[in-house]
């Protein structure tokens, strides 16, 4: 009876181990869901990024032509000016003196002019009766011509000595923004190379400058070729990216290329613009630039996230029609967007995984989901059956 027991329970024990190991060998034999993309093909556009330092369309420096203490400031550092605002009064009493001297050495001579004249006048009739000498009518008309000739010249005088009283109020040369002020109320001022009382710059249109290589230049000349334009000339296909890492909405142009490379750095020197609408960009900001330098067609491309590298290679899974995996060693390209491109071992359509790559092996049978992707973003989203 108790042997009769115990193989029952022997037989009840190996059936549950039966049981067990089927379900565990049912859920190893399983395939796993592995998420799939395709390798895509277009033409595509390829930017080049560069740093460069901001200008405003017109820098005009604010100086001096007089001397004398700064009586007034009439503007807020740092806003927007008018062309013809009144920017500084300098002291104007030693300008308006010599205007008045002027002024009264005119009238001095004007009056001289006078007298010569009407002597002139009276000695012609005399001098046609014989009653004066040639000589005297002569030395008449000199006298005469003599005070023309002072008239003009203090004229002049007085024309230059109002010019200089106009420079005691420095108004703006151009419309735009004006910088710091480098000089107060109350401070003596002169012209000269160091006489700068500050900057005005026109910031509607915004100049930014940046350095190429010698080789950048000339793939980018080549392109302009192939488009039939000319540095300048092409349309809007340059970006900028401000140092918050947002985009700038507008696109810029190249604007002009220096005439040489600098024989030192091996670089050249070129100008974007860019509209500036909304006042955002000021002079003297560092942004970043990209530009179109390439344009290459019938690109494969595939996400970056699907590329798995090991000892200087890369490879991706592909996917066959049985769902089994593969290794394929691919030739990358360069990066594009949120993607590479493909210049090896890929065609179009290939069916590659994305992520979980520590988990499959070369063979492994896999259960794929089909998902939609896009080189501009790095959303991948599933494909609806």
């Amino acid at each position: 009876m108790k042997k009769a027991y115990f193989t029952f329970l022997f037989l009840i024990l190996a059936l549950m181990l039966s049981s067990c190991k089927e379900k565990k060998e049912g859920m190893a034999a399983k395939p796993i869901e592995v998420p799939v993309v395709q390798v895509i093909q277009q033409d595509i556009a390829l930017e080049s990024e560069y740093t460069g330092q901001t200008y405003g369309e017109s820098d005009v420096e604010i100086r001096n032509r007089v001397e004398g203490w700064v009586l007034s400031m009439n503007f807020k550092e740092g806003t927007m000016v008018k062309k013809g605002q009144l920017l500084y009064t300098i002291d104007p009493l030693q300008y308006q003196n010599q205007v008045d001297q002027a002024a009264a050495a005119l009238a001095e001579a004007q009056a001289s002019m006078i007298k010569a004249k009407n002597d002139l006048d009276r000695m012609v009739p005399l001098a046609q009766i014989g009653a004066v000498s040639q000589r005297e009518l002569v030395a008449a008309n000199a006298s005469f011509e003599a005070g023309k000739a002072k008239v003009e010249s203090t004229e002049a005088s007085l024309r230059n000595t109002k010019i200089k009283l106009g420079y005691c109020h420095v108004l703006a040369p151009i419309s735009g923004i004006i910088g710091i002020s480098s000089v107060k109320v109350g401070d003596y001022v002169s012209p000269g190379p160091q006489g700068i009382l500050s900057t005005v710059s026109g910031i509607d249109i915004i100049r930014v400058r940046f350095t190429i290589s010698e080789k950048e230049y000339l793939r980018i000349s080549r392109l302009m070729q192939k488009m039939n334009v000319k540095i300048g000339e092409g349309g809007d296909n340059v970006s900028m990216i401000l140092s918050d890492g947002s985009l700038l909405p507008v696109k810029g142009k190249i604007n002009f290329a220096n005439s040489q490379v600098d024989p030192s750095t091996g670089a050249l020197t070129l100008e974007s613009q860019f509209t500036n609408a909304d006042n955002l960009i000021l002079p003297g900001q560092y942004v970043k630039l990209k530009l179109v330098t390439e344009f290459r067609s019938k690109s494969l491309l595939i996400p970056q996230r699907a590329v798995i590298e090991m000892q200087g290679m890369f490879q991706v899974f592909t996917v066959a029609d049985s769902n089994r995996l593969s290794v394929k060693i691919i030739r990358l390209g360069p990066q594009y967007k949120m993607s590479y491109i493909v210049e090896g071992g890929l065609k179009e359509g290939d069916r590659i995984i994305i992520g979980g790559s520590q988990m499959l092996r070369s063979g492994s049978v896999i259960n794929p989901v089909t998902k939609t992707w896009s080189p501009d973003s790095t959303n991948i989203s599933s494909t609806l059956n």
